[in-house]
């Protein structure tokens, strides 16, 4: 008897403790959709703000522009462009124009070349120290220190010996 009370009682927390733990996950996923709820709203809320903003903005210009269509026309005397107030070329825009004053500064001039033919219309390139193409220019022909060509084939101390335009070792080497 006093064993079946036990097991009983068991039983019963076993179910209280199911009860609680079924009550947690339902009331974790209630709290979880209630947060998506609100960031959804919040989402919208910051999207309406900047809606209105825009709209704020659009209707500042809107009326700055009445303002100034009214000042144009009532203390400028400005109208719209007529039809004949537009010209067809830059002949038309350059008989408008008046001889340049003494005093002018001179005209921007823009420097053009056409190309001769199309085979031609990459520049050669040349060596800012021999002046000739990179093909012509051998990389043997005696200029370097000592008659040796630089390559990665010497080594470290022969190429830090090698002397610099300025006729000093760029670093000595103790052997």
């Amino acid at each position: 008897m006093i064993a079946a009370g036990s097991r009983l009682r068991q039983i019963g927390w076993a179910v209280v403790l199911t009860v609680c733990v079924a009550g947690f996950v339902l009331l974790t996923f209630r709290v979880n959709a209630v947060k998506s709820e609100v960031r959804l709203a919040e989402r919208e809320i910051i999207a309406l703000e900047r809606e209105k903003a825009l709209l704020e903005i659009e209707f500042e210009s809107r009326a700055n522009q009445q303002q100034l269509a009214d000042w144009n026309r009532l203390e400028f005397g400005y109208l719209a462009p007529q039809a004949d107030q537009y010209l067809e070329n830059e002949r038309q825009l350059a008989s408008l124009s008046v001889p340049r004053s003494i005093d002018a500064p001179d005209p921007i001039r823009v420097a053009h070349t056409a190309v001769e033919s199309e085979d031609e219309g990459i520049i050669a390139m040349v060596s800012p120290l021999t002046g000739k193409p990179p093909e012509a220019a051998s990389p043997d022909d005696g200029d370097r220190p000592h008659g040796k060509p630089l390559s990665a084939k010497r080594s470290l101390s022969d190429r830090l010996a090698i002397e610099s335009p300025l006729k000093s070792p760029s670093a000595e080497v103790a052997q």
